[in-house]
């Protein structure tokens, strides 16, 4: 992996990806805790959004783009909301399924859903849904 200074901040291409896809600076982060405390689908995910960032801060690609993390955030926006430095943290969740989705890594597979769930769902919700869950 290339690593380069830029503004005495250590960077690498994956931390630029996600700061040019999502337009917002992760390195104001500083981990306080309240986008993960607000999150209403925080009892479900394997890493919480305050440690997305951090993972995101540090470069860690493969430990973000394996997480169903972003995949189940809602985008609900509570985590911009409360965030004290006014990080659009489901901007950056965005970026990374953007991210997972070019790497061709879809969160479901739509061919392996059956078709008594399919019969019942709305139209709008599937496409919804494959639109935020493939490529």
């Amino acid at each position: 992996m290339r690593l380069e200074i830029s503004l005495g901040r250590l960077r690498n291409e994956f931390v630029a990806k996600i700061t040019e896809l999502s337009g917002q600076d992760i390195n104001l982060c500083y981990q306080c805790g309240k986008c993960s405390a607000g999150c209403p689908m925080s009892f479900i995910m394997d890493l919480l959004p305050n440690q997305v960032i951090r993972s995101v801060q540090l470069g860690l690609a493969e430990d973000i783009t394996s997480s169903r993390t972003p995949w189940l955030c809602a985008s609900c926006l509570v985590c911009t909301v409360r965030c004290p430095k006014g990080i659009d943290i489901a901007s950056v969740m965005e970026a990374v399924r953007q991210i997972a989705l070019r790497r061709s890594e879809d969160f479901i597979d739509p061919a392996g859903l059956e078709r008594d769930t399919v019969a019942e769902l709305p139209p709008i919700a599937l496409v919804c849904g494959f639109r935020k869950l493939t490529g």
